[in-house]
């Protein structure tokens, strides 16, 4: 077999050429994102979370935005992922892949009227070839895949990747890039650090040359998700308890001072929604809570440490509005939902929500993964730190991990590449593999249909390092 290199021509038909524009899918805890290589933005953005209804008759698999959040009974919210970001249900997964490329992007494909019914002998079934039927309904026969992957993806899951995008979509032509690799490319580095602060996870991947250092590579659960458990936890502990409502249970609201109970008209269900659904709605408000209220404290020092609580309490507090009119300026407590990320002593913690370990913090991550640089590259790296994901973007985050770097690594100089652009940061992985997708020079490093069919899925190892 001839492997592409640099002075190959890619054959059009094999590749799909520059007429066809190729396929970036990149899925994650929260989001799956997807969209037109070359683009500046994905054009499909869903929940990663499904809603199953059970009945009589089976189960009915629900995707999208809106179908996961209308109150149905029985609906049961759930994710493909772990929280340690390996995925654990590869059929929905593909399903919600799937439907985050056809809903959007390429529209599902029209069925041969002969298998439609309509078309159906009277005598026996007309002999047809299946298989070129079956091509053809497949959803990415005239699109080349991207796809990304965490750092820590097992070889097996590499090969289900390829797997269901040669077996199941048809795609002529796949790669399969390291998130880290990507957010780097996206900002412009072909070395650095990258810092991946998502919904579950918390990653710290070194790139060196367009290369993740395996070894280095770091992950941790302290993300979005936990930062939203630590909001749960100030609520509960708050005295009195603060009411935590969804939106879908209110009717109608009265406005009402700070700090006094709601008067609000709440909906009554003959079967309340399921446990999943209401805590998957109270998300959407804590998120709300996060963007709007939640502040990282920048330093200098950590928040625990001496009088900064002092002169935290000396800054002006911030309103939220719960959906059912109940409303309260949080002061102090605002800055105590991220601390744990930074430091693991300042976490709140119950039965259910165990302290965290110290080694899981971001500046603990970053350390443990600078240990398996070489001294030598170690100023090359930290001077291209770049901070990527939705959990990045808390008010005042990069200056909080910009103190801590500093501490941390006094001599060489450090500098963070954080966009100040919310999409570019929410989605730096899917915009750097956008970019690599749609360079020309790109072309010899797809594998094609016909290579998978040759060498089998085992062939992602060899050309997706």
């Amino acid at each position: 077999m001839n492997i592409p290199n640099a002075s190959t021509v890619p054959n059009p038909n094999e590749y799909a050429g520059d007429e066809v524009s190729a396929i970036v899918l990149d899925p994650g805890y929260s989001t799956t994102r997807a969209g037109f290589a070359g683009e500046d933005v994905p054009k499909s953005v869903i929940p990663t979370y499904y809603g199953v209804l059970d009945s009589e008759s089976g189960s009915e698999y629900l995707f999208g935005e809106n179908a996961i959040h209308n109150p149905l009974r029985n609906l049961e919210i759930k994710n493909p992922w772990s929280t340690d970001g390996i995925v654990e249900n590869w059929e929905t997964a593909t399903r919600v892949w799937e439907y985050a490329i056809t809903s959007r992007l390429t529209g599902a494909k029209q069925t041969d009227p002969i298998k439609n019914g309509l078309n159906d002998p009277l005598n026996g079934d007309p002999d047809v070839e299946m298989e070129g039927l079956d091509d053809a309904e497949k959803p990415l026969t005239d699109s080349p895949l991207l796809m990304t992957e965490p750092g820590w993806s097992s070889t097996k899951a590499r090969e289900k990747y390829i797997e269901i995008a040669m077996e199941d979509w048809g795609t002529p032509a796949f790669y399969l890039g390291k998130t880290g690799v990507l957010a780097a490319f996206a900002a412009g580095k072909a070395s650095g650090i990258v810092i991946d602060i998502g919904a579950s996870m918390t990653s710290v991947t070194p790139v060196i040359d367009g290369m993740v250092l395996k070894k280095g590579v770091q992950k941790s659960p302290l993300a979005g998700n936990f930062v939203s458990n630590q909001i749960r936890l100030i609520f509960n502990q708050s005295q009195p308890q603060i009411p935590l409502t969804p939106h879908y249970v209110v009717s109608s609201k009265t406005p009402v001072d700070a700090g006094v109970p709601s008067q609000a008209i709440y909906k009554t269900f003959e079967i309340p929604p399921t446990a999943s659904f209401r805590r998957n709605e109270e998300e959407r408000v804590l998120t709300e809570f996060k963007e709007s209220v939640v502040e990282t404290w920048a330093g200098p020092g950590r928040f625990s440490n001496g009088t900064n609580e002092e002169l935290a309490k000396a800054t002006p507090g911030r309103p939220f509005e719960m959906p059912d009119g109940w409303n309260q300026v949080f002061g102090v407590e605002r800055f105590k939902a991220v601390e744990g990320l930074f430091d693991a002593s300042a976490a709140l913690f119950d039965a259910e929500n165990p302290r965290p370990k110290d080694e899981q913090t971001i500046p603990r991550l970053v350390q443990a993964a600078m240990q398996h640089v070489d001294v030598d590259q170690r100023p090359a790296i930290l001077a291209h730190v770049i901070v990527t994901g939705g959990s990045s973007l808390l008010y005042k985050f990069n200056e909080r991990l910009n103190s801590e770097l500093q501490a941390m690594f006094p001599a060489p100089r450090i500098r963070l590449i954080a966009p100040g652009n919310v999409v570019e940061r929410k989605y730096g992985a899917w915009i750097g593999g956008s970019i690599l997708a749609s360079l020309g020079s790109f072309h010899q490093l797809w594998i094609s249909k016909k290579e998978y069919e040759e060498h089998g899925p085992s062939i992602v190892e060899k050309r997706c390092k």
